[in-house]
């Protein structure tokens, strides 16, 4: 890493602002890359893992929370190879918690200094602690403890995002999103708990996919704005091209939603006893297709007009459409075919990978203004 400033490298221009955020690098180092994109990548798996978990009716294989069974924290030989499938997606999470926790440290480093580190892991401690306690007090009192370690972990990691994030002089972008997928992953582990101890309710099973949509969304916003300098930002494409690709992603955000109601009504409940959602699976998956239509429509008409003008988004347009076709073919293939398992488990990924590159496109929409012009 060059030219990184600290708190106590801060710099001002003539007028008395704060110009240090203009001397951050516009690329990070090797290290911060690499477990920045290792962190995406494992946001996307985790949704390939959990959907292996529903698909393969191993939703149970694990009836306890967070031990396997009453007695294991591992699957034992009893169940067979769905505590397996359960079991190894509960051990990916933990991979992703902690590259989410490695990105955060390396960006708190590199933007607010070793300061704001070492308050990071103090407030770590105290989360721990904090959870410990609440953990201690659930037992006593003869209810399920696991939560609350969970939510007691979660209120302090939460609290200590906001202390770090006020006082950072530097850049905040890259501080809020590493923040924002640490805390995610907490929220992640506390709603797999929940969604175990549920049987599998179709409607907590559903958030806890968005869920890990959004967080390879977030993931893929830090790797743009990693690759850009900090600082003000100007839209690079006509008003209207960007009010399109906003109504973009309304047209994007309901299609998953009618999605995510059509795979809990299905048949892939995660386990052979689970109920479903109660909503009739053959009218949800024309009510899916409709919004999926419009939003064909939309990058169609957005990827023409942004070669047709030569936009700086032109490629991303390119691979969003690319995204959403695939999808729209697997969707259609599944369908015929009486929703194989294996199709679903794709289909379910590459919804998370056009949202991820729906949202690069978005945050290309602006560029940095120059280092000469005031923030």
């Amino acid at each position: 890493m060059t030219d990184i400033v600290t708190p106590e490298t801060a710099s001002v221009d003539a007028g008395g602002r704060d110009r240090s955020f203009l001397r951050l690098p516009t690329t990070f180092s090797k290290p911060v890359r690499v477990f920045a994109w290792l962190s995406f990548v494992f946001e996307v798996f985790i949704i390939g893992t959990g959907g292996a978990v529903r698909l393969t009716g191993s939703g149970l294989g694990c009836t306890e929370w967070p031990l396997c069974t009453p007695e294991s924290l591992v699957p034992t030989q009893e169940q067979g190879i769905h505590g397996i499938i359960e079991f190894g997606n509960r051990t990916i999470t933990g991979v992703v918690g902690i590259l989410a926790l490695v990105v955060l440290l390396f960006t708190l480093h590199i933007v607010g200094g070793r300061r704001s580190v070492v308050k990071t892991l103090w407030f770590a401690l105290g989360g721990i602690a904090t959870g410990v306690a609440a953990y201690a007090a659930a037992s006593l009192a003869g209810v399920p403890a696991f939560p609350f370690f969970s939510a007691g972990l979660l209120l302090v990691a939460i609290i200590g995002a906001v202390q770090s994030i006020r006082s950072i002089p530097g850049r905040k972008d890259l501080p809020v999103l590493a923040w924002i997928v640490l805390v995610g992953v907490i929220v992640q582990a506390f709603v797999g708990g929940i969604t175990v101890l549920t049987e599998l309710n179709p409607f907590i099973v559903g958030f806890h996919y968005v869920a890990s949509l959004l967080l390879a969304c977030v993931t893929a916003a830090y790797l743009v704005r990693m690759y850009a300098p900090a600082g003000a930002r100007e839209l690079v494409v006509p008003k209207w091209f960007a009010i399109v690709t906003h109504v973009t992603g309304l047209a994007l955000a309901v299609t998953i939603l009618f999605g995510v109601l059509t795979t809990g009504s299905g048949p892939h409940s995660g386990d052979k006893n689970v109920a479903r959602d109660g909503f009739d699976a053959s009218v949800l998956a024309h009510v899916h297709s409709w919004p999926g239509y419009i939003l064909t429509g939309l990058l169609v008409v957005l990827l023409i007009a942004a070669w047709a003008l030569r936009l700086p988004v032109r490629h991303w347009a390119l691979v969003l459409v690319i995204a959403v076709g695939v999808q729209v073919l697997v969707g259609v293939w599944q369908a015929r075919e009486g929703l194989p398992p294996l199709l679903v488990g794709i289909h379910m990924v590459l919804a998370a990978l056009a949202a991820a590159a729906y949202t690069a496109m978005v945050l290309k929409l602006k560029r940095p203004v120059a280092a000469d012009t005031p923030a």
